[in-house]
């Protein structure tokens, strides 16, 4: 049985091993931290605009497990906001659990507080990672799925300092690059004034530290908006790695989601202005402590690679999530992390990759991204299903669609029905 390791244990990550497990190999998953999802533990955004059918793609692809089990957790289904429709909320407390339990019934042997800072490499392949313990992983196939975050020094060069974001780099160390530890040259995002990086679009207020008036509206209805006095205004649209969100509404209003937390659609807000405002007195950030004054910088190691997601230049890693481009969101890592780690799968059981068809939006997607970040001008935009550029082309090229039977129609038209759900053989 071929040997996967999968390093980092975001949705991506997460993702990647689920897949190769899937496949038929052996899964080793590592992760730095103690816990799974990374950002995820506290996004919880999912089927928003483009998302819903991105999500019917990967259920009619095989490749569906997480979504539905979001699904499953989901404190609201089926609301709206600001440029925002059909969304579910999942909560953030008790899918992470119910993802570990999943991954575990998978088989998939997952390795906690592992920071790999080494590779073994011979001839542009990978033969083992090794962590700051050095425990070593030998693999047949490798998924970087490392994120693009951190580590702190980026934060303070690129942003407002450390944060204290739910990534913890002062407790279990900074993002390492499997890709640039191998000796690929990552590329960078940047934002139009040619500043390096973006910042992360939002942040969590403890719940129970909002006015009861609030806490009921979020409870019923899943969405507060709140309008902001115009003395207490703050813009930072354009600095956020979700531009999907950078409209009018979001700095004219608080705009909070629940899911468990109050998600608050800013990368941070003064929290002395934030609690001038009504219902806020009490106001605590629960993610990243420090919102009030900024949040984690990312975009900062991107891996060049083929519609495949084959890494470029190594024969044996292949790259998931934000390693792909700027392609933002939990949705967007699931894909990339599937089709990664079926690749991974796919190349040990010595069998040709797949790319998926640029008649679904997914496949479509990982396309156009990866022509955009090559020409350079793509380091420059930010891409997801649920808003900006990429959600205009969904549209344009019809892609779009909530017509559950139409999406899955056209992935069985297209003979990729359940391909992520089938057992590889070895090519003889």
């Amino acid at each position: 049985m071929p040997k996967i390791i999968v390093i980092g244990g975001g949705w991506a990550g997460c993702a990647a091993a689920l897949a190769a497990a899937k496949a038929g190999s052996e899964v080793t998953l590592i992760e730095k931290t103690d816990m799974l999802l990374g950002t995820g533990l506290v996004g919880g955004i999912m089927r928003n605009n483009g998302r819903f059918t991105a999500t019917e793609e990967m259920i009619a692809l095989g490749g569906g497990d997480l979504f539905e089990l979001c699904d499953r957790t989901s404190r609201h289904k089926n609301i709206n906001f600001p440029g925002h429709e059909h969304a579910s909320l999942y909560d953030i407390l008790t899918t992470p659990v119910e993802v570990l339990q999943f991954i575990y019934k998978l088989g998939v042997n997952i390795q906690f507080e592992s920071r790999v800072t080494k590779i073994h490499k011979e001839a542009g392949k990978i033969l083992a990672v090794e962590d700051q313990d050095g425990r070593k992983y030998q693999g047949d196939t490798f998924v970087d799925a490392t994120g693009t975050a951190g580590p702190m020094n980026h934060c303070r060069k690129y942003g407002n300092g450390c944060a204290m974001c739910i990534l913890r780099c002062p407790s279990y160390g900074g993002r390492i690059s499997i890709t640039s530890l191998a000796g690929v040259n990552e590329m960078v995002g940047k934002k139009e004034n040619g500043s390096i990086g973006a910042m992360s679009g939002s942040c969590k207020i403890c719940k129970d530290s909002l006015s009861k008036e609030i806490q009921k509206i979020l409870d019923d209805s899943g969405v507060a908006i709140v309008n902001i006095p115009e003395e207490l205004k703050e813009d930072h649209l354009e600095i956020k790695a979700c531009q999907q969100y950078a409209m009018k509404e979001f700095k004219d209003n608080v705009i909070l989601l629940d899911t468990g937390h109050a998600k608050l659609m800013a990368p941070f807000y003064s929290l002395d202005r934030l609690r001038k405002i009504p219902g806020f007195e009490n106001a605590r950030y629960e993610d990243p402590y420090a919102a009030g004054k900024g949040n984690s910088i990312r975009f900062l190691g991107i891996s060049p690679h083929d519609n495949s997601l084959k890494v470029t230049g190594l024969d044996n890693l292949f790259c998931a999530g934000e390693k792909i481009g700027p392609f933002i969101g939990h949705t967007e890592a699931i894909v990339t992390g599937t089709l990664a780690g079926h690749n991974a799968a796919r190349s040990a059981f010595g069998l040709d990759a797949l790319e998926l068809p640029k008649e679904l939006a997914v496949g479509d997607a990982i396309a156009y991204i990866g022509e955009e970040i090559n020409t350079g001008k793509g380091l420059y935009k930010k891409y997801t299903f649920s808003g900006s550029i990429y959600f205009e082309r969904m549209k344009e090229k019809k892609l779009y669609s909530t017509d559950i039977s139409e999406v899955r129609e056209r992935v069985f038209k297209l003979g990729y029905e359940n391909v992520f759900n089938k057992k590889l053989a070895k090519q003889r």
